[in-house]
């Protein structure tokens, strides 16, 4: 399902704090890494919250968004993380589905 979701040109991002640099990745990268999450944990709990930022192009469109995640490896070893996301979604037409075409984000791990 979520594959259905992502644009061929799709670009995940993020600032390596520890490393100093920006790093990111393709489509290929993106399915392969969430498929290794999911298969490596427990559960996985995903809240959105406030919207900071959204414009309504009617073949582009922008959002920034606050999240809340929650990966629970095993009941010892669970991960809390709070950022935003940067969402860049597209299509052609106004009669083709929304795909996520860029996602920058930008926590402060």
């Amino acid at each position: 399902m979520y594959g259905s979701l992502i644009g061929s040109n799709f670009t995940f991002s993020y600032r390596d704090y520890d490393r100093g640099i920006d790093v990111s990745w393709g489509r290929a990268d993106e399915m392969r890494s969430t498929y290794g999450l999911f298969q490596s944990v427990q559960s996985l709990t995903l809240i959105w919250n406030n919207l900071i930022s959204s414009d309504s192009g009617t073949t582009q469109r922008n959002i920034i968004r606050g999240f809340n995640l929650t990966v629970t490896f095993n009941p010892g070893d669970v991960e809390y993380l709070d950022g935003y996301a940067n969402l860049t979604f597209a299509r052609s037409t106004v009669n083709d589905p929304w795909k996520l075409i860029r996602w920058h984000d930008e926590s402060n791990y």
